[in-house]
C-alpha cells in the first residue's frame, strides 16, 4: 500500500461521516423546533445526544489503545447506520414522538463518541506513515473537516426543505455506512497495546511524568489504564489550559448552533435554507484558514495565532445577530469568523499530539477530547433557558461576552506559555 493510501482513506471517511453528522445537527433540532415550537425541548434533545457522546468518548480511550482504533471506528460507524435509520423509518410510520426520538439520539451519541475518538487517535500513526509534519496532517484533516461541514450544512437546508428533517437522516445513515467500509478497507491495522504487555504506570502526582513503576502481573486493568490517562492529562498545564478554554467555548458554540441561531432564523421569518447557508458560510471560509495552517503551520507562532483566531471566531458572530444586522453583514462576519476558526484545530491537535507519549495516545486524546466536549450537552439547554428568561437578543449578547471572557482567560496563566514549546522544551 502506498504511503498516502491510509491518509486518503481517513480523509474520505472523515469527509463522509462529518458531512452526515452536520446534516443531523441541523435536521434534528429543526425537527424538534418545528414539531414543538419549544426552544427548551430543542436544547434538551441536543443534550440527550451530546451527554452520552462525551461520556462514551472519555471511556473509549483504553479500548482504543487495547483493541485498536481501526476496529473501534468500523464497529461504531456500522452500528450507527442501524440506529440513525430508525428516525426516517419511524417518521414515515408516524411514530416519531419525543419519547421515541430522545432514546435514539442518546444511542447516536454513545456510538459517535468512540468512533470520533478512534479516528483522532489514528492521526499520529498516519502522519508517520506519510512521513509529513504533524501540523501538515492536522491542517489537512482540519480542512477536510471544514469542507465536510460545509457540504453537509449547505446540503442539509435544501434536503430538509425538500423531504423533511426526519427523512433527511437517510443520507446520514448512508454516510456512516460508507465511512465504515472505507476505514475497514483502506487503513491498515494500526498499532494497539499488546494484550499482555507490561505497561509502566504513572503516579497521580503533580508531575505525572515522574519515575514510572512497573505493575507486576501481566495486563493492566481497564480502570488502571483510564486512571493513567487522567493522571497524565491532569499533570500537563498546557493541556489543562486548553481543556478549560475549549470546554467553555464549546458550551457557548453549542448554545449558538443548536438553539440561538435556529431560533433567530425562525423568528426572523426565514427557513432551514438560510440556516444551512449560514453554517456553510462559516465552515466554507474556514477551509481556507485550515489550508493555510496545513501549508505553513509548523512555522506559525502558535499562541499568537491561537488567541487572535479565537477572538475573531467568537464574539462577533453573536453581536451581529443580537443587533439584527442586515444579512450581508451577518454573512461577512460569519466568513471572517470561519476563516479564523480554520487555524484552531490544526494548532490544537499538533500541540496535543506532541505532548502525549505514543503508548498513551488513545486514552489521553480521548480523555482530552471528552473533557473539551464535557459542557456541550448543556449548551442547547443553556441557550433555550436563556431565551426563555431574558429573550433572544439579550441571550445572544450574554453568550457573546462570555465567549470573549473565555478566550482571554488562559492568557493570564503563566503556565499556558508552554503552548508554543514542544514537550521536550516545556
Amino acid at each position: 500500500m502506498r504511503r498516502g493510501g491510509p491518509f486518503l482513506a481517513l480523509a474520505a471517511a472523515e469527509t463522509l461521516s462529518l458531512s452526515g453528522t452536520r446534516l443531523s445537527t441541523i435536521a434534528i433540532p429543526w425537527l424538534v423546533l418545528v414539531a414543538t415550537g419549544n426552544p427548551v425541548l430543542t436544547g434538551l434533545t441536543a443534550m440527550m445526544e451530546m451527554l452520552p457522546y462525551v461520556a462514551a468518548k472519555a471511556l473509549s480511550g483504553p479500548l482504543i489503545d487495547r483493541v485498536g482504533a481501526k476496529r473501534i471506528a468500523v464497529v461504531c460507524d456500522a452500528a450507527s447506520v442501524a440506529v440513525v435509520m430508525l428516525v426516517p423509518l419511524l417518521d414515515r410510520l408516524g411514530l416519531l414522538g419525543m419519547q421515541v426520538l430522545l432514546p435514539i439520539v442518546f444511542a447516536m451519541g454513545v456510538l459517535r463518541g468512540p468512533s470520533d475518538a478512534a479516528k483522532q487517535a489514528m492521526v499520529p500513526d498516519i502522519a508517520e506513515l506519510a512521513a509529513v509534519p504533524l501540523e501538515r496532517v492536522t491542517g489537512v484533516v482540519g480542512a477536510i473537516e471544514r469542507l465536510a461541514s460545509t457540504v453537509g450544512a449547505a446540503g442539509a437546508g435544501a434536503l430538509i426543505s425538500l423531504i423533511g428533517p426526519g427523512q433527511a437522516l437517510l443520507v446520514n445513515a448512508v454516510t456512516f455506512a460508507a465511512a465504515a467500509v472505507i476505514v475497514g478497507v483502506g487503513i491498515p491495522g494500526l498499532k494497539s497495546m499488546p494484550r499482555l504487555q507490561r505497561m509502566p504506570r504513572l503516579q497521580c502526582m503533580p508531575a505525572p511524568r515522574g519515575t514510572p513503576e512497573t505493575r507486576p502481573g501481566g495486563m493492566s486493568s481497564y480502570l488502571g489504564d483510564l486512571r493513567e490517562g487522567w493522571c497524565f492529562l491532569r499533570g500537563d498545564a498546557v493541556l489543562v489550559g486548553i481543556v478549560i478554554m475549549v470546554a467553555t467555548t464549546n458550551l457557548l458554540d453549542q448554545a449558538y448552533g443548536a438553539v440561538l441561531l435556529p431560533v433567530w432564523t425562525q423568528s426572523s421569518g426565514h427557513g432551514p435554507e438560510l440556516l444551512g447557508a449560514m453554517f456553510a458560510a462559516f465552515t466554507g471560509a474556514s477551509i481556507a484558514g485550515a489550508a493555510i495552517a496545513a501549508a505553513i503551520g509548523e512555522r506559525m507562532p502558535r499562541l499568537m495565532v491561537y488567541t487572535v483566531a479565537f477572538l475573531l471566531t467568537g464574539f462577533p458572530r453573536f453581536l451581529v445577530l443580537a443587533l439584527d444586522a442586515p444579512l450581508p453583514i451577518i454573512f461577512l462576519t460569519l466568513a471572517i469568523a470561519g476563516f479564523a476558526s480554520g487555524f484552531l484545530n490544526p494548532i490544537l491537535s499538533a500541540v496535543i499530539f506532541e505532548r502525549i507519549p505514543k503508548p498513551l495516545i488513545g486514552r489521553v486524546t480521548a480523555m482530552n477530547a471528552a473533557l473539551c466536549f464535557a459542557l456541550i450537552p448543556f449548551g442547547g439547554l443553556f441557550g433555550g433557558a436563556l431565551i426563555s428568561m431574558i429573550g433572544l437578543a439579550a441571550a445572544l449578547s450574554l453568550t457573546g461576552f462570555a465567549y470573549l471572557a473565555a478566550t482571554l482567560f488562559p492568557l493570564a496563566l503563566k503556565s499556558f506559555r508552554g503552548f508554543d514549546k514542544p514537550l521536550t522544551e516545556s
